[in-house]
């Protein structure tokens, strides 16, 4: 393969649409992640031929348990430093390993968790009217204080505009009406999400 993987492309222009078979790759390979590090503390080779999965592009991954349907964990970053497969990888063994809210992620627990996987556009400045629920992530940047928000957040807990706009506020440490301020720097972003079946 002549791409290294964890460089991703470099040339501008829109990026190569994610394919049915791509999502799948990047499902089997988040499971497999988690199987191969938690396990034996190994990380997986990774080989592709896909465009879309050698793109540059910033990546969550989210742990769900499959009994209850509770978060497990979540991880991700808000902006693109490797490849889409290689940042899948690397959110997989942090949603596992590095949510602050959950104890650490064993071995054991991995064949009852369900992954599902997001891959963001790229971060553009939006004005707060502009926000339309369902369609943008939100990124909320004030000093020191950044919080982040998936697109289906607000629609899975029923939010308007003006929901959203507080809550992420809130994930950042903020007062809720932060967003108002001069100062605050508000981001939005589009989502590609998938996940393993029910």
């Amino acid at each position: 393969m002549s791409q290294d993987v964890s460089t991703g492309r470099a040339e501008a222009g829109p990026a190569p649409e994610l394919s049915g078979e791509d999502k799948q790759n990047l499902l089997r390979l988040a499971r497999q992640t988690l199987d191969e590090y938690l396990g034996i503390g190994k990380l997986p080779e990774i080989h592709t031929d896909s465009p879309a999965l050698l793109e540059r592009r910033a990546a969550f991954v989210t742990l769900w348990s499959r009994g209850s349907g509770e978060l497990r964990g979540c991880r991700g970053e808000a902006y693109p430093r490797v490849s889409l497969i290689e940042s899948v990888v690397q959110m997989a063994i942090a949603a596992a390993t590095d949510d602050p809210r959950f104890p650490p992620v064993t071995a054991e627990e991995v064949p009852h968790l369900r992954i599902e996987i997001n891959a963001l556009t790229p971060m553009e400045p939006i004005r707060p009217d502009e926000v339309v629920v369902g369609r943008h992530g939100l990124r909320i940047v004030c000093g020191g204080a950044t919080g982040l928000l998936l697109p289906e957040v607000p629609v899975r807990y029923g939010w308007d505009r003006a929901e959203f706009l507080r809550w992420v506020c809130k994930k950042a440490g903020l007062a809720p009406d932060a967003w108002q301020g001069e100062d605050v720097q508000l981001y939005c972003f589009e989502s590609e999400a998938w996940g393993e079946e029910e």
